[in-house]
């Protein structure tokens, strides 16, 4: 049976973020991310969709490197301002039932004994429907704006993010029993004090003792969502990721990366299929091919090169406003985003190349053609390559999604490619069809489980 794609929306809680400019369009509605009409709305609208999730992308720091300033960034608002994802889950989460949450959250900024707090309580309150993107930052203008000097070394990031989740793993899945809380009121009693247990880690990074501060949440660890090519990043996945996102120009190198994943997982002792590989891409529909072609050249019209390549300056750390516009661009290994200085390494990149590469804006795969074009191109990318989805980007909002949801998403049901209902259950037990709300057996993070003791005697026992 041909698999099912799965769909997140791809988004900021911003005005411009990976298709840049296109806020100046007459019909783009993004200059409304700070009302929560403007979230309830999309959420509503994901959801009728079928979407499994809204993916929420977010940056500590600020885009300084193009021309060594902030002017583009500011003009064409390049995730600048940016507020914080995670408030955002409480309203959507309130006018959906199925929709899942990806939250984006640098570990290296946030204390994780507070952090387990939020994530406990958005699973809570979503009902089991929160997704965790692990990051660890790469702009030397976040660390100075925490007090750094700049940012860790690049591999130095994950050695802090392998122990930060033992942190998050002992918090969530190891303080408090699955039966601590009983609730009795004739005995008096909330929570056994036999069923939770205090945290004690002391580590290079972290230590922390103390008592996790919320009762076990649907799901206790969030699925866990990473991005992060390099082998580093790779050998991190394959330890904890249960959703990978990365970013394919080709399906040969995209095949490639999926490859590259499930071989990290199995070296990790996990199932190579244990991870959903999720690749980011532009969509640009209409009813027929030549409508779509035209709402194509409409968006080309709005949208800013300039800022696309400004955006991919930071990602590499290189200031591209230095070069001429025919003027080979030199490669140099930093201590940014790795994959994405190593799209410079093996080819003659110059100024001009890279802002043609961004015509629209961003530099993700942009598929542009009538709906039944539409569905056969996204079918065979999942085919060809090995892929379990796609992170859907937004280009005019809310109207990119609208599209998507009434011209695409009836052509893959035909095909029988894409859901015709939600399934029950938390987002881990839709996205992985499974019969538990928790990390599974072959997880890292499952040997944390609270495991119970004998009984001291006296101790209080409740059915």
């Amino acid at each position: 049976m041909a698999r099912q794609i799965l769909l997140n929306a791809f988004n900021m809680n911003c005005i411009g973020h990976i298709n840049h400019g296109l806020w100046t369009h007459p019909r783009d509605t993004s200059t409304q991310y700070k009302s929560l009409e403007y979230w309830t709305d999309l959420a509503r609208l994901l959801e009728r969709g079928l979407f499994d999730g809204l993916f929420i992308a977010d940056i500590v720091g600020t885009y300084d490197i193009y021309g060594q300033s902030l002017d583009v960034t500011l003009k064409e608002s390049i995730q600048l301002p940016v507020n914080d994802p995670l408030l955002l889950v409480s309203a959507m989460a309130a006018v959906t039932r199925h929709l899942g949450f990806g939250l984006t959250a640098n570990l290296t900024y946030e204390a994780p004994y507070l952090f387990a707090r939020r994530l406990s309580t958005l699973d809570h309150l979503s009902n089991g429907r929160v997704g965790w993107n692990i990051v660890t930052g790469y702009l030397d203008s976040a660390a100075r704006a925490m007090g750094l000097e700049q940012q860790p070394e690049h591999d130095r990031r994950y050695d802090q993010a392998d122990e930060y989740l033992q942190v998050l793993y002992k918090l969530l899945e190891g303080s408090w029993a699955d039966d601590a809380v009983v609730a009795d009121r004739k005995q008096r009693v909330y929570a056994r004090p036999d069923k939770v247990r205090k945290v004690s880690h002391h580590g290079e990074f972290y230590n922390v003792e103390g008592y996790h501060l919320s009762e076990p949440s649907p799901q206790r660890t969030p699925v866990l969502f990473q991005a992060g090519s390099s082998q580093r990043g790779l050998a991190f996945a394959g330890n904890h990721a249960e959703c990978v996102f990365i970013s394919g120009q080709d399906k040969a190198a995209t095949r490639a990366q999926v490859d590259k994943v499930r071989a990290a997982a199995q070296a990790a002792g996990r199932d190579p299929q244990a991870i959903k590989v999720f690749m980011g891409i532009t969509v640009i529909v209409a009813p027929t091919e030549q409508a779509a072609q035209a709402k194509h050249a409409e968006y080309l019209r709005h949208a800013s090169p300039e800022a696309g390549v400004a955006h991919f300056a930071a990602s590499t750390g290189i200031d591209f406003a230095a070069y001429g516009l025919d003027e080979p661009i030199g490669f140099s290994q930093g201590n940014a985003i790795q994959s994405a200085t190593r799209q410079l390494q093996n080819s003659a990149w110059t100024r001009r190349r890279l802002l043609e590469q961004h015509a629209l804006g961003g530099r993700y795969v942009t598929l542009v053609g009538s709906p039944e074009q539409v569905a056969e191109q996204l079918i065979a990318w999942i085919d060809e390559t090995g892929l379990d989805g796609f992170n859907l980007t937004r280009t005019v909002t809310p109207e990119s999604f609208e599209d998507f949801i009434d011209l695409v998403i009836p052509q893959l049901q035909q095909r029988g490619r894409y859901k015709t209902a939600y399934a029950e259950g938390t987002l881990r037990e839709k996205l992985f069809q499974a019969d538990h709300p928790h990390l599974p057996a072959d997880h890292p993070g499952s040997t944390y489980r609270f495991t119970p003791t004998p009984a001291p005697t006296g101790a209080l026992h409740h059915a």
